[in-house]
């Protein structure tokens, strides 16, 4: 089942307003396809938007927040919040409470938990659906990064065609809902002759 997306996205804003409009749009999508928040646990920025949005349609929203960032923030009255004790078990936390991921607008933390989420699927840790809602263009640099690091021989096909990009909350749900993952395995031997 398909039932609950964590989102990582920024705390600020941004300076296009497209992104507000975004994270609202997407927020209306999760209700409309009756899917659950997960997410950081922060009032800030597009990621508390996105939490009062969801929250303000009677959706269900979940966050998972460092002691040291929930002592020093005030706070949304979610659904429910767990406190963890640190960034990595906020987001093994996220990871396990998800049935698959989002990333939306952001800065280094939405890069850092994005990637940790790719890495994780590539090496098989788990085979849910990863996508990325490219407002206004906003990824495209690092989608340009992605391919370039396949061309380099860093990153196979079949990892990059298991990310899912749109910029259309409803098409990258309705895709996401019908993922099925291409089998990766990062650790098969590879043919070294072909680099002597």
């Amino acid at each position: 089942m398909f039932q609950k997306i964590c989102v990582f996205c920024g705390s600020s804003f941004g300076q296009d307003k497209a992104y507000l409009t975004a994270v609202k749009q997407f927020a209306e999508a999760l209700i409309v396809n009756e899917i659950n928040l997960v997410y950081g646990g922060g009032n800030a920025g597009l990621m508390g938007e996105l939490a009062r949005s969801v929250l303000e349609k009677k959706g269900e929203v979940v966050g998972v927040i460092p002691k040291k960032i929930h002592e020093n923030v005030e706070h949304v009255e979610l659904t429910e919040l767990f406190i963890v004790d640190d960034m990595h078990q906020r987001k093994a936390k996220m990871y396990e409470l998800a049935d698959g991921f989002v990333a939306l607008p952001g800065g280094i933390g939405t890069i850092e938990e994005l990637a940790e989420a790719l890495t994780w699927q590539q090496i098989g840790y788990h085979q849910k659906p990863i996508g990325i809602l490219n407002v206004n263009h906003f990824y495209d640099k690092l989608l340009s990064l992605l391919d370039h690091m396949k061309t380099e021989g860093f990153i196979k096909q079949d990892f990059l065609d298991n990310l899912i990009v749109s910029d259309d909350p409803e098409d990258l749900l309705h895709k996401m809902k019908k993922f099925k993952p291409n089998y990766i395995n990062k650790w098969e031997k590879e043919d070294v002759s072909k680099n002597s």
